[in-house]
């Protein structure tokens, strides 16, 4: 599991941002892929997929 914190994640449109706690890298996610809802400056913890897109954060629930 890899935590973070939620840089931006919009609501209406369904997707967002999680600064890596190790490597400061901003890491995609998508609505599809929390388990719990989030805010901005949550603390989460999380599962890096990869799709065509590149790498983007699944399993996504609150620290």
């Amino acid at each position: 599991m890899e935590t973070g914190t939620v840089k931006f994640f919009n609501e209406k449109k369904g997707y967002g941002f999680i600064v890596d706690d190790n490597s400061e890298k901003d890491v995609f996610v998508h609505h599809t892929g929390l388990v719990d809802k989030i805010s901005n400056d949550d603390k989460v913890s999380y599962e890096l997929a990869e799709d065509q897109k590149g790498l983007k954060a699944v399993n996504v629930r609150k620290a």
